[in-house]
């Protein structure tokens, strides 16, 4: 820290990336900063433009560069990639407007293994997207194990002779092998494993060099970060392909690099499950997860989702069927007492025995395990059959036909015990089944990976924690179905309902909020934040922010409008009838409902000079009003339907190039959440209905029944909020700067009216404030007046 940094220049104006801050990001800053002092948070409602990133990044680094402050870093979390660029741009605006005599804030872009291996980056070694994950912890663990205790190499020595292969290559000019390269950066090693031992036979054992290099390079019984061979400090945002560069060319593991630097770093911006996933946490992120971290969550509006998604599990029947023939594969070389040699001169069932041992763990348990998992695919075939039988008469005949499908092992309004642990009792499986499966799957893991040397994901370890979960988690904040999800395998029978289907045991999270509020009482305090909060009361209860608060942690609030010329927009809630199924009925239905809606619809796009996003409540409805509007107008209209990210990319191209067009999409698809419409990319946004998702899933009536338990009004916690929450985002697209100029108009009754079901009190005031309701008829005169002002 340099002298003007250590002397504390309390004003955070030092660390503030732009000329001057608007009134509302000062505001928050300093509620930011006050509350994390106190280890609390400020929960931020700013709309678009409310400059939220700026403002929670110069909070945080603020307190992180203050000597009298505890905060050594601040961790960004947020779910989407655009998201995630406009913080390491904001992070790059701060380095640039620093003090001459302050040293850059360091920071890095957290990205998966995938982006940052050599060999997958390039594809080389048979490793890629889908293979590098198994075949990390396969080559770690073999190169782990080959110099570790009993190993017979040295880290150094493994090195070495990867580098002297590469040597002897380019002494003999072999023709076509050149170096690995990736990033632009050579490394010293050939693009192919190297093996340890087995000399002329070939049956050495693979290892990875960058991370042999990694084991090399740390210190005995010292810190991580000591194994870094680049200078971090000074180099500001390091994003992947720097990472990677600075790493492989020295000859050293990225991934490793990366979490050799995260405790030391002032910056680190990620994802959710980061943060959230157990997983994750526990076995790379950990060392953020305390008091001298101020955590930023963006997008904080999707924050109880993503984390009832990352807290809840599942096990699918092809994996219970992978995990049953792991557990026979073990079991029968001592069953059978097979002599067979394997390489290092033991036997198969001399592996087991010591595995077994080490575990303290008897070969009966493992046959127990393989009966139960054997006996519950049975019970799984009998549910699904049977419910088939009674939703889908005839659909052995129509497997191509079947749709996904849930069943409830309980009826989803009344907590109590699932229909598979009563099977399980009653077929006599008690306690000692369930509470081992976890450790009996990880140990039929390690055999299997150390007997075959073959880099898997084993089914054993996931289907054994999964029913240690099942059995000890409690039946009233979890949720247990069945969950069938199309596919297709040719090697069932044809009359089998497994040729169309995998079935999930699946164990749902239904009321996450004492996760997100355990996890969050971990760092020091920090910033909740959204363009679409409210009602912030809801918002407390169900991210566990009032857990926080009765912990004695400070929970502040902040809602800022949009500060652009009012002038700019013009803002409808039509009232016309509320678009629900029992109004609108299906699709292609003609009735006075569908015919306003598609009215209001063509009203905005015929009007509007520019770009039109309509978001409808689902893809079907989507379907629907782009057949209308593609009758009624002059212009292109393109549809969006539930794809890969690659089709929807191309899309938005599409969208954007050329005259003007008409998107319509679902508001819970992509397009009208954490996409940029700057610019003239967008004029206008029209939203149809409220997007409540379907309440007859079993799995969303149990969700409101738990948020009734724990909230009181489960269907206003569980689905209207989150439903008005998705319809401000999607209206909040179009306007996006102070010179940008638009149309938003939200179409149903519901947002115009106060009623029984009125969806207005859900908006912050000066959304309601400017939404004022006007009736269809009148809404091409608000519409030709506006934009007779601003052609």
């Amino acid at each position: 820290m340099t002298e003007a940094e250590a002397e504390g220049d309390a004003d955070w104006r030092a660390v503030f990336g732009h000329p001057s801050p608007y009134p509302e990001q000062a505001d928050g800053i300093d509620a930011a900063v006050d509350a994390a002092r106190d280890g609390g948070y400020l929960s931020l409602e700013g709309a678009c433009g409310t400059g939220k990133t700026m403002l929670a990044l110069t909070a945080g680094i603020h307190l992180v560069r203050d000597p009298d402050s505890d905060f050594e870093r601040v961790v960004v979390l947020t779910s989407v990639k655009q998201q995630l660029r406009q913080f390491e741009a904001d992070l790059r605006a701060i380095n640039e407007n620093l003090p001459s005599d302050w040293r850059p804030v360091s920071g890095l872009t957290l990205v998966g293994k995938a982006d940052v291996c050599p060999y997958s980056r390039e594809h080389a070694a048979g490793i890629d997207d889908s293979t590098v994950y198994e075949r990390c912890e396969g080559l770690r663990e073999r190169t782990r194990n080959l110099v570790g205790e009993g190993g017979d190499a040295t880290a150094g020595a493994l090195v070495e002779q990867a580098r002297r292969a590469q040597t002897g290559i380019a002494d003999t000019a072999e023709a076509g092998v050149s170096y690995l390269e990736t990033a632009g950066e050579p490394t010293p090693y050939l693009p192919s494993m190297p093996e340890h031992g087995g000399g002329a036979t070939g049956d050495g054992t693979e290892f990875c060099p960058f991370y042999a290099q990694f084991l090399d390079d740390l210190p005995e019984d010292g810190e991580a970060v000591e194994a870094v061979p680049f200078d971090f400090a000074d180099r500001g945002l390091i994003d992947a392909d720097e990472l990677v560069r600075l790493s492989a060319g020295h000859g050293t593991c990225p991934h490793s690099m990366m979490g050799a630097v995260l405790p030391e770093l002032e910056v680190v911006i990620g994802n959710y499950y980061h943060a959230f996933d157990p997983t994750t946490a526990g076995s790379f992120t950990g060392a953020l997860l305390d008091d001298a971290t101020f955590v930023v969550c963006d997008e904080a509006h999707m924050l109880e989702p993503r984390v009832r998604d990352l807290v809840s599990d599942g096990v699918g029947d092809a994996t219970l069927r992978d995990a049953e023939n792991e557990l026979t594969r073990v079991i029968q070389p001592v069953e059978f007492e097979d002599d067979g040699k394997r390489a290092n001169g033991t036997t198969d069932a001399e592996l087991v025995r010591g595995e077994l041992a080490d575990a303290e763990i008897g070969l009966s348990e493992l046959k127990l395990t393989r009966d139960f998992i054997r006996d519950l695919r049975e019970e799984l075939d009998r549910r699904v059959t049977g419910h088939l039988d009674e939703a889908r008469p005839g659909w052995r005949a129509d497997l191509a036909d079947l749709d996904d499908e849930e069943i409830p092992l309980r009826d989803p309004s009344e907590p109590g015990e699932d229909d598979v642990s009563k099977w399980a009792s009653d077929a006599g499986y008690g306690e000692k089944v369930w509470a081992h499966a976890e450790q009996v799957g990880a140990v039929v893991g390690r055999i299997l990976n150390e007997a075959e040397e073959e880099d898997r994901k084993r089914a054993a370890p996931a289907a054994g924690r999964l029913l240690n979960k099942w059995y000890r988690l409690d039946h009233a904040s979890y949720f247990r179905e069945i969950e069938l999800d199309r596919t297709w395998d040719e090697t069932e029978p044809p009359d089998s309902w497994r040729r169309a289907y995998n079935a999930h045991l699946a164990l749902h999270n239904c009321v996450p909020a004492d996760a997100i509020g355990e996890r969050l009482s971990e760092f020091g305090g920090g910033v909740l934040m959204s363009a679409t909060l409210a009602p912030l009361d809801v918002f407390r209860e169900v991210t566990g922010l009032n857990y926080l608060e009765s912990e004695g942690r400070p929970v502040v609030e902040r809602t800022y409008g949009l500060g652009f010329p009012e002038e700019n927009r013009a803002s409808f809630a039509v009232d016309a009838p509320k678009f629900t199924y029992g109004n609108r009925g299906a699709p292609g239905e003609e009735n006075e409902t569908r015919r306003l809606h598609a009215d209001a619809a063509a009203e905005v796009a015929r009007a509007t000079p520019g770009n039109v996003l309509v978001g409808m409540p689902s893809y079907g409805e989507a379907e629907w009003m782009a057949g209308v509007l593609d009758d009624r107008l002059d212009r292109p209209v393109l549809l969006d339907e539930s794809s890969r990210d690659d089709a929807t990319e191309e899309l938005k191209s599409a969208f954007f190039a050329g005259d003007a067009k008409v998107l319509v999409t679902s508001i819970r698809g992509t397009l009208t959440e954490g996409v940029d419409y700057e610019g003239d990319k967008l004029s206008a946004a029209v939203v149809c209905g409220v997007p409540i998702i379907n309440t007859s899933s079993p799995r969303t009536q149990a969700v409101r029944t738990a948020y009734d338990r724990e909230f009181g009004d489960g269907f206003e916690v569980a689905l209207t909020v989150p439903a008005v929450r998705k319809a401000r985002q999607a209206i909040g697209r179009v306007i996006r700067g102070p010179e940008e100029v638009g149309v938003r108009a939200l179409v149903d009754a519901r947002y115009a009216r106060e009623s029984w079901d009125s969806v207005r009190e859900y908006f912050p005031e000066y959304d309601r404030e400017e939404f004022q309701p006007v009736s269809p008829d009148m809404l091409r005169f608000g519409l030709d007046r506006f934009w007779n002002e601003h052609r």
